[in-house]
């Protein structure tokens, strides 16, 4: 067998692709971004056919960096950014649309049509869901509803619908020349159209959307035994490796992190975050604002669900600093511009930029800074971006502790905001528990080559993995109960500030 794994992980802001040896350890990487397209206030998207072309680049380029050939990989994963939603012409791989971004929120106006009646309450017991612009159902309405020819194409079916882990595998497996149409459970669970219990698509779910059930692709299982399909001859790693693992992007995470028992628990820092937490076969169905999802499912073996926390703006706030603010020049800027500072000088920066997901779920929300007196500086702001990181995944942590009594021993992070030491110890602080980051912090990908290695037997079991996980680094808790409670009372002084800012009909 050959002796390495490969896996793409299409992200919100950008593509990479690596490629890990048979102790999880990264052989070689590259990543390329792409562009945030904002047509108008609410609205994101991306270029479907520049996000194909840098795959393609990031896939040659690995290759070319590790002196490796598609004969030295023994599989190949996909994990994906979830949600952001796409519909083409299956006959000539045109895109009707841009890709709308899982943060749109062009879709308000939908999904309060369907919290109003009862179609709501059906959405949150089959799809585990609360309807909301976050998910792909709204999406696809959308485009058949306001794209010319988009609604006819769906309805004699050359238009196919799929996220972004669909989109690039039907371009790995031949596009237009016999592209294979698939997703995995993990993904069809973001969709608003998948039952949790038959992990099928739903028919009543989709006469809500007004989606041909034609348009979407065929669900499998996260890591396929039997592949979905080969890569090309003529595709980026010039010959035929087996596509046998698809993961959501946070439920790679969560495979990378080995959370395999039911109890375990991760949290991802990237453009937002998400904190997901193994039930196990149980699905249990959330009251405080959680989301109900597939974990992953394995082969023959029974699903495996999760409860999630989602928070739209995290790292993306970081970003926003120096983009739009243009106060730092780089990311990591941030943490040395915190530093100067020995606390928020009483500001709280709640960054609802999309509204404000788990476990509030308010689109008529948008981002506030309050506190601010003639004292404070842009350091206080930088500090303040950093603790509503932090802020935003207790208001997770609480919420998930109400739903199923688990109490975290120790939370275990994964993503690029784990390099901002400064913001993982008030990370713990914040949340009075120890903060875990492992040696190979990009978990995303790695779960996904657990997911395809499991599936031709490169990897034997989950029991092998969890030898591979090695901690890095581990902060503890500073404040003590005064400091956290009274700190986390302004932030929830601060987040009701941003109710009501938008009116959604």
């Amino acid at each position: 067998m050959a002796d390495f794994v490969g896996a793409l992980d299409q992200g919100t802001t950008s593509t990479r692709f690596m490629i890990f040896d048979h102790g999880g350890n990264e052989v070689a990487r590259h990543q390329l971004e792409h562009e945030q397209i904002l047509p108008r206030a609410g609205w994101v998207e991306h270029n479907p056919t520049e996000i194909w072309e840098r795959t393609r680049a990031v896939v040659q380029t690995t290759l070319n960096k590790a002196n490796l050939h598609h004969d030295d990989l023994a599989a190949f994963g996909i994990t994906n950014q979830r949600e952001t939603t796409l519909v083409w012409n299956r006959r000539t791989g045109r895109p009707y649309y841009n890709a709308i971004v899982w943060q749109d929120t062009r879709t308000d106006r939908i999904a309060s049509a369907l919290e109003r009646d009862d179609r709501g309450k059906t959405i949150r017991h089959r799809a585990g869901l609360p309807p909301a612009t976050y998910f792909s159902a709204g999406k696809v309405q959308w485009i058949l509803e306001n794209v010319d020819g988009a609604r006819e194409a769906a309805e004699n079916g050359e238009a196919v619908f799929g996220n972004m882990d669909t989109w690039v595998l039907w371009n790995l497996t031949g596009g237009t020349d016999g592209g294979v149409h698939v997703t995995d459970v993990t993904n069809a669970s973001r969709t608003m159209l998948m039952d949790l219990e038959t992990l099928d698509w739903d028919d009543e779910l989709l006469s809500f959307f007004g989606i041909p059930r034609s348009m979407l692709p065929e669900i499998r299982p996260s890591s396929a035994p039997e592949p979905y399909g080969v890569t090309r001859a003529n595709g980026p790693l010039g010959g035929e490796v087996p596509l046998t693992g698809i993961l959501g992007d946070q439920q790679a995470a969560t495979v990378g992190q080995v959370c395999f028992s039911p109890g375990e628990a991760k949290n991802t820092y990237g453009t937002g975050n998400f904190l997901l937490l193994n039930t196990g076969e149980e699905l249990v169905r959330s009251k405080a604002g959680m989301l109900t999802t597939v974990c992953y499912k394995f082969g023959d073996a029974p699903a495996v669900y999760a409860l999630e926390g989602s928070i739209a703006v995290t790292g993306s706030a970081v970003q926003w600093l120096r983009d739009q603010l243009g106060i730092i020049s780089g990311a990591s800027q941030s943490e040395n511009l915190a530093r100067q500072v020995e606390d928020n000088g009483g500001v709280y920066f709640v960054p609802a930029f999309s509204g404000l997901f788990a476990p509030y779920w308010r689109s008529d929300a948008r981002g506030a800074i309050v506190g601010l007196s003639r004292f404070n500086t842009n350091a206080h702001l930088a500090r303040a971006t950093l603790e509503s990181i932090c802020y935003q995944s207790r208001d997770v942590v609480e919420a998930m502790r109400e739903d199923s009594g688990v109490t975290l021993d120790v939370l275990k992070v994964d993503g690029g905001v784990t390099a901002n030491e400064l913001c993982m110890q008030m990370q713990a602080d914040i949340l009075g528990v120890p903060v875990s980051r492992p040696v190979v912090a990009e978990t995303t990908a790695l779960g996904a080559a657990y997911a395809a290695g499991l599936a031709v037997g490169f990897w034997n079991n989950t029991d092998e993995l969890r030898q591979n996980w090695n901690e890095d680094k581990r902060w503890l808790p500073t404040w003590d109960d005064e400091q956290r409670e009274k700190g986390y009372a302004g932030w929830k002084k601060a987040v009701e500030r941003t109710y009501g800012w938008v009116d959604v009909d």
